[in-house]
């Protein structure tokens, strides 16, 4: 079965019965992980329970097939239903799955922990169709869905947050799931016993700024017509070891809220109104160059840039596409384009 996004979280927490096999996949890695113990500690107490719990990988079944099921048909010696965790899962486990679905045990649940799967991959799309399993996308959060979770995060740790550090963590941590619940630890540790919200001064000073500006200035010299610049901060955030998804999603991301400004714009709005409607507004030491840029462009063009970003995403997202050359191809060509 298919889970669809607003289901997800529900499912997370009280995973449909139903399914035997659960796919977790997706480009956040962190998100993956986060969700797999979560459907995993509603079986088990204790995902390294030595009797209850067993962790496999790809490898060691291509080697061994019978273990899957050897696995799931065991009984624990101190009851309760089992866990089989497979780690690394890839198409080359499809056969061996489809086979165990036909037959599955209904006291144990497979979970398949696996990176970035395409729509044509085999696995998925078995996960998909069949009624005793289900997939589960992880998909990078976009801005939105952030804020909340930070919001929700610094409450639950009996503190507030002004916005303005809510919209600057929501740009400049996104990309995996355990890096944002990391970098809310320290600003949770760092605020102590301290009562007064938590501030733009408060977060910069635990998350630093050298790896967000980096991403900031990435796609200001790509909006900004700096051609030079922005392949030079492309090839910085490459050496980070920055995911090429994270940079395709925030030249999209700020070029579909350029989009949204400017039509805005030509009904009529002032640039600073339309600006601020935007949600999360536009981070203030930002907001000249983005009033600039929001000027710059037209629609006809930001459509263009809008398409080949999407298009850009479908072809790195192809076993064996050449990412580094596609994306560094489509900054310089967005980035030089004289609007």
């Amino acid at each position: 079965m298919k889970i669809p996004w607003k289901q997800i979280e529900n499912f997370t927490k009280n995973p449909d019965p139903k399914a035997r096999v659960i796919l977790v996949y997706g480009a956040d890695n962190g998100l993956m992980k986060e969700r797999a113990k979560s459907i995993a500690l509603s079986i088990v107490n204790d995902i390294n329970d030595p009797f209850n719990a067993v962790t496999l990988s790809t490898d060691i079944l291509q080697e061994d097939p019978a273990r899957l099921n050897d696995e799931a048909c065991a009984i624990s010696m101190m009851g309760g239903d089992r866990l089989i965790r497979i780690k690394n899962a890839t198409d080359k486990l499809t056969q061996l799955l489809k086979t165990y679905l036909e037959n599955p045990n209904k006291s144990s649940l497979v979970i398949l922990e696996a990176g970035e799967l395409g729509t044509r991959s085999s696995l998925r799309k078995l996960c998909e169709a069949a009624k005793n399993a289900a997939a589960l996308p992880c998909y990078i959060e976009d801005e939105r869905n952030l804020s909340i979770l930070i919001r929700k995060s610094i409450q639950s740790a009996n503190l507030n947050i002004e916005q303005d550090a809510i919209n600057w963590l929501a740009i400049n941590i996104s990309g995996d799931r355990q890096k944002v619940r990391s970098e809310l630890e320290k600003i949770i540790t760092y605020k102590g016993i301290e009562t007064s919200p938590v501030s733009l001064n408060d977060v910069q000073a635990c998350c630093g700024e050298t790896g967000v500006q980096s991403l900031d200035n990435l796609i200001y010299s790509v909006a900004g017509n700096q051609p030079a610049k922005a392949l030079k901060t492309y090839n910085q955030l490459l050496g980070d070891g920055v995911n090429f998804i994270v940079i395709v999603r925030a030249l999209q991301n700020h070029f579909r809220r350029l989009h949204i400004t400017k039509a805005r714009m030509e009904q009529g709005t002032s640039t600073d109104i339309a600006m601020k409607s935007l949600m999360p507004p536009v981070f203030f030491k930002q907001q000249n160059e983005f009033r600039y840029q929001a000027k710059r462009w037209n629609i006809k063009s930001l459509n263009k840039i809008m398409s080949r970003l999407m298009e850009l995403e479908a072809q790195c997202k192809q076993t064996g596409a050449p990412v580094e050359t596609l994306c560094s191809q489509a900054i310089l060509g967005i980035s030089s384009i004289k609007r």
